[in-house]
């Protein structure tokens, strides 16, 4: 077993309005990120799974037109290779993994 504690995870400045702490684990990355309101995440995609979960605020992911908008204790997936987009509505904060695909 590892044990990990975010307080001792150094935080990353992303861009102005987003900070993130990573957890890098084989096949897996465990992130904390901070938002405040109007951070936007452009456009992207990426070969790992992506599991977003709001602990506060509230985020705005977008996909080939649909939108969500989820809140505090909602939990979102992301399948391998999606284009997708998001927004912070308020300050929030999410827990995020990333599963690297299997071969």
């Amino acid at each position: 077993m590892e044990q990990y504690n975010w307080n001792d995870i150094p935080e990353e400045q992303v861009n102005p309005l987003m900070t993130r702490k990573v957890i890098q684990m084989p096949g897996v990355r465990v992130l904390q990120l901070q938002f405040k309101k109007g951070a936007v995440v452009p456009v992207h995609h990426h070969l790992d799974e992506q599991i977003t979960m709001v602990c506060s605020g509230a985020l705005r992911f977008e996909s080939n037109g649909r939108a969500v908008i989820l809140h505090s204790g909602d939990v979102l997936r992301v399948p391998s290779d999606l284009p997708h987009s998001a927004e912070a509505l308020e300050d929030s904060t999410s827990t995020e993994i990333f599963i690297a695909p299997t071969s």
